[in-house]
């Protein structure tokens, strides 16, 4: 499924559900957002997008403590949890999405190669967090991260299995 009609399921599911989104993103730069807010009918489910790809700006907008960092790096379940966990409680919304990453083309390490993306969803009180290992350029890590993180939010809204 594309990311357009990934995006305009997850604002009928969530407007039918009464559910509201939010997105803290850092290797996708906002594209999740902009996905959603593409959909006619989003306001009524998108309630904010963060973009905070320094950590500075984790830290910052988002409430990631700092020592996250240098324990864990930027690109960790940790940080990705802490996000999701920040992004939910600054927006009030029922669903957050997280998104840390590498997309290339430099940056990624043996331990953590390009593509390596961490995602993290709260949902309610619980958070989750999910790893993938990406191909492809810059561009096409960027979509697939992009497309799963919208799948998480549909699974998370309750219509994925």
């Amino acid at each position: 499924m594309n990311i357009h009609a990934l995006a305009a399921e997850l604002v009928a599911l969530c407007t039918a559900r009464h559910l509201t989104v939010t997105t803290a993103e850092s290797c996708t730069g906002g594209l999740v957002a902009g996905a959603i807010t593409g959909i006619p009918g989003a306001s009524a489910i998108f309630t904010h997008g963060f973009v905070t790809y320094a950590n500075s700006a984790k830290t910052g907008l988002l409430g990631v403590p700092p020592e996250l960092f240098p324990a864990f790096g930027a690109v960790s379940p940790e940080v990705a949890a802490a996000m999701a966990a920040g992004a939910q409680t600054r927006a009030h919304s029922n669903l957050a999405i997280a998104i840390t990453g590498i997309a290339g083309p430099g940056g990624g390490t043996p331990e953590k190669p390009v593509g390596t993306v961490w995602f993290g969803l709260a949902n309610g009180p619980r958070v989750t967090t999910h790893h993938q290992l990406f191909t492809g350029e810059r561009d096409a890590i960027r979509e697939a991260s992009v497309a799963f993180a919208l799948t998480q939010l549909l699974r998370a809204g309750g219509t994925k299995p």
